[in-house]
């Protein structure tokens, strides 16, 4: 016999609206560290509200990032059919580096293994970018010592100028961006130091990494 889930009282949902709002707002300004307590007290409701919803962290995380990751799979799935491999690679790269910047918590829900999201996301994030660069490069637009896998590293290093030059320039990171990109075209580079990490040793090092 199968039990109907109860529906939640009109004040039950409201709360609970309201503690999914806070918590999205307090993860962008701080990111994932922050307690129940901080999210409670910026939602201006008791801590005991918020656990009755959400009986840990994790479940909190998920319900306000779930419709995010939903939406970079769109992102991502626009970009991956771009006809022009180099546009769709710069545009998809910019989008991410774009919303990571403006909030801390995506960064982390990105990158951080232990919110278990980095999974949902690199299933459509890896073939995408492996597919796109593979097409940048057979139109010429890319190196060929670049690969797929370095661009982890260059969201993690975006998103970092960005922290960093926040409060004398929220824009500054575009800069930064703005050379990475330039670096990756197949304009007689200098070539690189060492080969690229594989997407198994960006994962290790995201894991091992406390950012």
């Amino acid at each position: 016999m199968t039990i109907a889930t109860k529906p939640l009282r009109a004040d039950a949902e409201r709360n609970r609206v309201r503690v999914v709002r806070a918590a999205r707002e307090v993860f962008a300004e701080h990111g994932l560290n922050v307690t129940l307590d901080d999210v409670a007290r910026h939602a201006g409701v008791g801590v005991g509200t918020v656990y009755r919803r959400f009986p840990n962290k994790e479940a909190l995380v998920t319900a306000v990032f779930d419709h995010v990751v939903e939406e970079l799979a769109v992102v991502i799935d626009a970009a991956a059919a771009e006809p022009d491999a180099w546009e769709g690679l710069c545009g998809l790269i910019t989008e991410i580096a774009e919303r990571q910047s403006a909030d801390r918590g995506l960064f982390e829900i990105c990158t951080r293994a232990d919110f278990g999201q980095v999974e949902r996301i690199s299933e459509h994030f890896i073939p995408a970018v492996d597919a796109l660069v593979a097409r940048a490069k057979a139109q010429g637009a890319v190196r060929p010592d670049f690969e797929a896998s370095d661009i982890g590293a260059f969201l993690i290093m975006v998103a970092a100028s960005a922290e960093l030059t926040r409060a004398i320039n929220p824009d500054l990171w575009r800069r930064y961006l703005a050379v990475l990109l330039d670096g990756i075209r197949a304009n007689n580079p200098t070539p690189l130091p060492c080969p690229a990490a594989t997407h198994d040793e960006m994962d290790q090092a995201m894991r091992a990494a406390h950012l």
